[in-house]
């Protein structure tokens, strides 16, 4: 909080709003690291449909940011475009108390416990879709890393189990989530949906909400309700245990799952394995680990998966919008401004990690670095929900994939970084080569205990995912 009436922004590109928006959509990291070389830490853009924000990447700032009063740094308000694809109630949207009572109902399906319990349906899962991959030629990862993903959130977090609306939602939220910019608009303001331009998009959200609503229905006249382990049974369980969650809640929360757990995981699993393909020994390393199934294998599995979230971070930024004049990094900044932890300008600084450029899993083979270190899921009050539930997700399909398939290694450059939506994925999808399929029997000791318990202090929740309204981004992830 500021102890005067004074403001001052840091500098910045002297660029039209328009032009810096453009850049973002164009070349996100690449034009904010170029600000971040010119300004210093602390940096203000200007971007059309967004206003001024102000990026910090110093260990100190970013600690304000995440550790100031909720009630100061909203991070609610910097996510409101997005209601009117999730909804008003949606735990990604709200701010105060409304969250705090929100993310408790929602804490219990993503517990350690209750992530453990799903792991066996995440391999058979990914067992599943790792069966269609071709041999013998390049294809690009990412289609299949999102059908997989989509599949578990389905299956392990709403819990379906119809098959016949199992099918329509596997058909109708890839189309829902790829909206383009045109599309976006009707998002932010849900108004321009019932005009022809954007009708399409109108009949997606009602067919989701029609599948959504009909899963509710059964979850609450399910007599075995209170056997089951989905998120949708947890929630609908402490609805009946006297919380005010409504059907339109529960709907809301639901689409928040499945918009910020579907192509955020399924990203960092092509991230991985364009990464791994790209170094023949990390691969043959990470393949032993995942052939042995054991606590070390997966320890090192788990590494390779944190190096690949900070060399790769799915998103570049999560933002804060402030309520009132704020003093951070020598300013005081006003209200209205949106402030910005910079995580991937934090992930690629040479004080904190050494050789950044340098995909090495070492550096997380004995332990996580600090909450204002590594931070793909963000960080502070807005704690990950998903994150537990991420990561295990993340080392179980990794394990899948390098026990049943034989990658090929390539000596071509890296993939660059293309913006879809707010995600930061391959730009060729990530294109790898299976030479063969293996006979993949049980590992011999499949831990599904979460990656690292100190990561659950670390972390940011779903609301934190940086699911920020740039006007003009192709998709929404």
């Amino acid at each position: 909080m500021s102890t005067t009436s004074a403001t001052s922004l840091p500098p910045g590109p002297p660029l039209p709003a328009a032009v810096q928006a453009g850049l973002l959509l164009k070349a996100w990291p690449q034009f904010v690291s170029a600000c971040r070389r010119r300004y210093g830490p602390t940096f203000t853009l200007t971007v059309s449909g967004v206003g001024r924000i102000v990026y910090v990447d110093r260990s100190a700032d970013v600690k304000t940011v995440f550790a100031g009063d909720p009630s100061v740094y909203r991070a609610g308000e910097a996510n409101a475009m997005l209601a009117g694809l999730l909804g008003t109630s949606s735990v990604l949207v709200v701010d105060g108390d409304v969250h705090r009572d929100r993310r408790k109902l929602m804490l219990a399906p993503f517990a350690a416990k209750a992530v453990a319990r799903q792991a066996s349906v995440m391999s058979e899962i990914a067992a599943a879709n790792i069966a269609s991959w071709p041999v013998g030629v390049e294809f690009p990862v990412a289609p299949k890393m999102s059908q997989l993903t989509l599949e578990v959130i389905l299956r392990t977090v709403i819990g379906a189990g119809d098959p016949d609306r199992l099918t329509a939602l596997r058909a109708v939220m890839p189309k829902l989530l790829s909206v383009n910019a045109w599309h976006t608009l009707a998002v932010a303001s849900p108004a321009l949906q019932r005009y022809r331009p954007w009708r399409s998009l109108r009949r997606r959200l009602d067919e989701a909400d029609r599948l959504l609503y009909a899963e509710i229905a059964d979850r609450r006249a399910d007599p075995r309700l209170g056997e089951r382990t989905d998120a949708l049974a947890m929630l609908v369980r402490a609805d009946d245990d006297g919380a005010t969650l409504s059907d339109r809640d529960l709907r809301d929360q639901l689409m928040t799952l499945l918009v910020a757990g579907h192509d955020t995981t399924a990203t960092a699993l092509t991230w991985a394995l364009e990464r791994l393909t790209r170094h023949p020994v990390l691969l043959q390393r990470a393949v032993a680990a995942a052939v042995a199934g054991d606590r070390a294998g997966d320890d090192y599995l788990d590494a390779v998966c944190k190096e690949v979230l900070r060399i790769r971070p799915v998103v570049f930024d999560v933002g804060r919008i402030l309520t009132e004049p704020t003093d951070i990094a020598g300013h005081t900044l006003p209200a209205g401004v949106m402030v910005a932890p910079g995580i991937g300008l934090i992930h690629a600084d040479p004080a904190v990690y050494p050789n950044p450029e340098t995909f090495d899993p070492e550096r997380f083979v004995d332990g996580t670095p600090g909450p204002t270190a590594w931070l793909p899921f963000g960080g502070g009050n807005r704690r990950c929900l998903g994150a537990t539930f991420a990561l295990v997700e993340m080392r179980i399909v990794l394990r899948e994939v390098l026990r049943r398939v034989d990658l090929a290694t390539t000596s071509a450059r890296g993939e660059k970084q293309r913006t879809k939506g707010v995600i930061l994925v391959p730009r060729r999808g990530g294109r790898i080569t299976v030479r063969a399929k293996r006979s993949a029997g049980p590992a011999s000791a499949q831990s599904v205990d979460p990656p690292c318990v100190a990561v659950r202090n670390q972390v940011d929740d779903a609301d934190g995912v940086a699911l920020r309204p740039l006007v003009g981004r192709d998709e929404l992830a």
